[in-house]
């Protein structure tokens, strides 16, 4: 994994390997609309990567099906994923430790039936999966 914010790039670099949407949700720190997104009811195992970088950030086994329509996971890969509070205090922003790239927000104490009591509701267009990677992968 790559150390906590050794990818960095211009914007014109970025500009130049993301797609303008991955680039809107991404550096712009977007958001899809609720329930387009390819993976909020994909549920095959392996791996979902940053869209940005390629950094590993969630295993197939830590996401579930919270109806938000977005995908939600429960954990990340440790230390792959950055904690930040927005400035109104009201969410947490979550994005790749490694490029910076915008996932999502996390929520805490919802009262879902998972191993840790949150929800990483994570834009489809800031991960990508990978099955190939689901036996190499720990968590």
């Amino acid at each position: 994994m790559a150390a906590s914010g050794s990818i960095q790039k211009s914007e014109e670099e970025w500009r130049a390997v993301l797609s303008p949407e991955q680039f809107r949700i991404l550096r712009d720190k977007g958001t899809e609309p609720k329930g387009t997104g390819e993976y909020d009811k994909f549920f095959s195992d392996g791996v979902y990567n940053c869209a940005g970088c390629g950094t590993p950030l969630y295993k197939s086994t830590t996401k579930f099906n919270s109806g938000c329509g977005w995908p939600a996971f429960y954990e990340g890969f440790p230390g792959a994923i950055n904690r930040t509070p927005d400035p109104d205090g009201r969410r947490t922003e979550i994005t790749c430790a490694a490029c910076g790239g915008h996932l999502g927000h996390v929520f805490k104490g919802e009262g879902f039936k998972t191993p840790t009591d949150e929800r990483h509701c994570v834009n489809s267009v800031s991960i990508k999966f990978s099955p190939e990677e689901a036996s190499s992968a720990s968590l």
